[in-house]
């Protein structure tokens, strides 16, 4: 009688508990942040790679889609070609455009940023020892934020990109020398806040939501691999963010979403030789509108797409300008 009771309790309190998560994932499948603000992030080299005018691209998100917030890199290979001697030329380049029309920038620095291999270090800088190579990425993060800390584009530092993600070509980075790095920037300039981010799906967040001052996640609805192939995370519903987002301790106007996918996930093939009803599987019209909808449900205060490159490489190589219209109507 005793056993029969307690497996009753049980299965009651399972019961409840079931009940209680369906009526939260339909509560918040159906809520939206109507108030979510959308950004983007450009990567010149990217850009470069698809064949495109990248100052070019970078003006036409400006004034023709009218972004007012945009994510941008600090790459060490680009800046500093010889050690010891930086050229924040290109990077100033698009800082002063960012200016001209009131746009905000969050500035990634460090050892990982967006875009593959993820890790961009300078050819010099490969050979190192581990010891000798740290230390001149702090002076490279150093003399970057020292250049940049002024400047009236910037808004944020994020530092690093998904730290703690095993993820790229990259040396191991530990916890230590991330709360390292974000001490280094924070002492040297004190008037912006700092940004760290993790993966959206891969990650519980415990770590990387209470390194920075604010947090980012990235959202990813269709990715490939060699073992699986195309792979939806679709059956992700909001309310899977929402939870890590509260074990974290964290508030959603806190926290952005940094790279919400918006351009196609490229299998081994060249984009160049990619169909596009190859592309389409993980990157259509009816994807890009959908992601949109599900990241409102997600409810952080900020979304900054991911593909902004790719979207011209459509409209100029392929004469599909659907991506673009698209983001023309997106609450900036």
């Amino acid at each position: 009688m005793f056993v029969r009771k307690k497996i009753m309790t049980g299965l009651i309190v399972i019961a409840t508990i079931v009940i209680v998560l369906f009526c939260l994932n339909k509560y918040y499948a159906s809520r939206q942040n109507q108030n979510q603000i959308y950004g983007v992030s450009f990567n010149e080299e990217y850009a470069d790679y698809l064949k495109l005018n990248s100052r070019q691209v970078f003006t036409a998100i400006l004034d023709d889609l009218g972004f007012k917030r945009i994510r941008l890199s600090a790459q060490w290979d680009v800046i500093e070609k010889e050690k010891g001697k930086y050229d924040f030329s290109s990077l100033d380049w698009y800082m002063d455009e960012a200016v001209k029309r009131k746009v905000k920038v969050i500035l990634v620095v460090g050892q990982k940023i967006p875009r593959w291999p993820e890790c961009h270090p300078p050819k010099w800088a490969m050979s190192l020892s581990d010891e000798e190579y740290f230390k001149t990425l702090d002076s490279f993060v150093e003399a970057t934020v020292k250049h940049y800390r002024t400047h009236s584009a910037l808004e944020i530092w994020q530092v690093e990109n998904e730290p703690f993600l095993d993820f790229g070509v990259c040396r191991k980075f530990s916890d230590e020398m991330l709360k390292k790095e974000i001490e280094t920037i924070k002492n040297l300039d004190a008037a912006h806040l700092t940004l760290v981010t993790d993966s959206g799906e891969l990650s519980t967040w415990q770590k990387s939501a209470k390194r920075g001052d604010l947090f980012g996640a990235t959202l990813y609805r269709v990715v490939w691999n060699k073992t699986f192939g195309y792979f939806s995370y679709d059956w992700l519903t909001p309310l899977f963010y929402r939870v890590k987002l509260w074990l974290a301790n964290r508030a959603s106007d806190q926290s952005f979403i940094v790279e919400l996918q918006a351009e196609p996930w490229v299998t081994d093939t060249d984009i160049h030789t990619f169909s596009i009803k190859e592309q389409y599987k993980s990157m259509s019209p009816e994807r890009f509108q959908k992601n949109i909808d599900y990241a409102k449900r997600v409810g952080f205060s900020r979304a900054y797409l991911w593909g902004a490159e790719w979207w011209y490489w459509m409209k100029e190589k392929n004469n599909i300008s659907d991506f673009i219209d698209l983001a023309k109507k997106l609450k900036k």
